[in-house]
């Protein structure tokens, strides 16, 4: 019997709403490398699938691990309440930018914004941090296979079973 998908309705609705994003991934030796990340989307292809946009020069380390071992660990962090997703998979690789990754990325910086500045994070520096030419956009595509609720409290750490609500 197969198990059910990681990637709920409720918890893709949750790791596409232009949430903070950062992406892990390891080397052989387990010297981990991390890249934030500029996005996040279901793969059209295959809706059990997402799509997470990085800008390639700030990546190759990251890019470098996935293609090695195709380990990944995603963390999507809510900045106004801290609600906070770490999503696992093992089949991670890189994928060809399409035109919808490329018009995703500044919906994705315009919501983030105004997020962080409800926290009194100034404009120029979130677009700084997030700013990546469409010319250097990288695509990582994977399958969640394991779900850990990270929300500071009691709780974080906890995996999630396929079906929970997002914490």
């Amino acid at each position: 019997m197969t198990p059910p998908p990681v990637l709920t309705p409720a918890l893709a609705d949750f790791v596409t709403s232009h949430l903070s994003i950062h992406i892990a991934a390891s080397d052989a030796r387990g010297i981990a490398t991390l890249v934030r990340g500029l996005g996040c989307r279901r793969d059209p292809a295959d809706r059990d699938r997402l799509r997470l946009l990085v800008a390639g020069p700030q990546a190759e380390p990251v890019l470098r691990c996935l293609a090695a071992n195709g380990r990944i660990a995603a963390v999507f962090s809510e900045p106004e309440s801290h609600r906070t997703v770490q999503l696992k998979g093992r089949d991670a690789g890189p994928c060809a930018p399409d035109a919808a990754d490329a018009a995703f990325l500044a919906p994705y910086t315009d919501r983030l914004v105004a997020r962080l500045a409800t926290l009194g994070t100034p404009e120029p520096f979130v677009r700084t941090l997030l700013a990546c030419p469409v010319e250097d956009l990288r695509v990582i595509r994977f399958t969640p296979d394991e779900v850990f609720g990270q929300t500071p409290g009691p709780q974080a750490g906890q995996r999630l079973s396929a079906g929970s609500a997002v914490p």
